[in-house]
């Protein structure tokens, strides 16, 4: 057995333990693919980002669920880039390049009211129609057809992770959610490694535009994520696609973790041009703490 120190970060809070919690391991370049996962499943959190050279942006960033490796997180890069830039371990302007498995991304520095926040690019978004039995979609989150809104498409969203976007009617539904991952393979024929992200239009904070849940693919080893990067950047693509098809961009902010005893916050961007959108998320972070864990080699 080996050992080796793992930072762990919140992001999306300003609050220790309040937002998406997510390891960060540092000068990880002398690290397998093999070593990273099992380093990622002894950690437990929902991703654990590995930082490693590159040489085609500032900076690499590798993403590990307990489960397997992810293309991109957006909670995970907060929390990455947060670390390096707070250790002074990134070059000294306002935007670096990250490489990811889905290409290149800027990441914006700001200072928000005293706060260190970044701006991520996501990729470009994507849908697909779900064509799946929408009783068991359902009933795979603890609830009944009667709880889900049909005024928009449950449809597949991408800006770089699959996941399956469903409209709640209201919140009151929201507290009774409980997942079935196992079932989720089954019923999402058509991606079967997607996750589910119910999201509805009423919220709790006033100054918040979606509340939402997210409910990992079974394949993660997780079972749901406190607050999504990744998600709420597609939730702002599919505001412009199906909710206000004529609007050229989208500001908002997307709630998530109340259920979880958390408290999460993603502002979301988006502009529209002729064939696709750019999609931005910023946040920030808090250091939690460091621990070490031991792993096989």
């Amino acid at each position: 057995m080996k050992s080796i120190n793992v930072l762990h970060y919140d992001a999306f809070s300003i609050q220790p333990n309040m937002g998406n919690p997510a390891g960060v391991v540092l000068n990880a370049d002398e690290l397998t693919d093999k070593e990273m996962q099992a380093i990622a499943h002894s950690v437990g959190f929902n991703e654990t980002t590995f930082i490693v050279k590159s040489e085609r942006a500032d900076v690499r960033l590798r993403y590990f669920t307990p489960g397997h490796e992810m293309n991109l997180c957006g909670h995970a890069t907060m929390a990455s880039m947060y670390a390096l830039k707070t250790k002074g371990l990134l070059p000294d302007k306002e935007t670096v390049w990250i490489e990811t498995r889905v290409g290149n991304l800027p990441i914006e520095f700001q200072d928000a009211q005293g706060k260190l926040t970044m701006k991520m690019k996501q990729d470009h978004p994507q849908f697909l129609p779900f064509e799946g039995d929408v009783d068991r979609l359902a009933s795979s989150m603890g609830l009944q057809r009667e709880d889900l809104d049909f005024a928009m498409p449950i449809v597949y969203g991408s800006t770089g992770i699959w996941t399956l976007l469903v409209l709640i009617k209201g919140l009151e539904p929201f507290g009774r959610m409980v997942p079935h991952n196992a079932m989720f393979p089954d019923i999402l024929t058509d991606n079967p490694k997607a996750s589910l992200h119910p999201f509805c239009l009423e919220t709790i904070d006033e100054s918040s535009f979606m509340h939402a849940r997210h409910f990992s693919s079974p394949y993660s080893g997780t079972v749901e994520d406190p607050v999504t990067g990744t998600a709420s950047g597609v939730m702002g693509a599919y505001y412009l696609t199906y909710l206000n098809p004529e609007a050229p961009s989208a500001r908002f902010i997307v709630e998530q973790g109340k259920e979880m005893g958390k408290d999460g916050r993603v502002d979301v961007q988006v502009n529209r041009f002729e064939e696709t959108m750019d999609v931005y998320i910023s946040g920030t972070a808090v250091f939690v703490k460091e621990f070490e864990v031991s792993y096989d080699s």
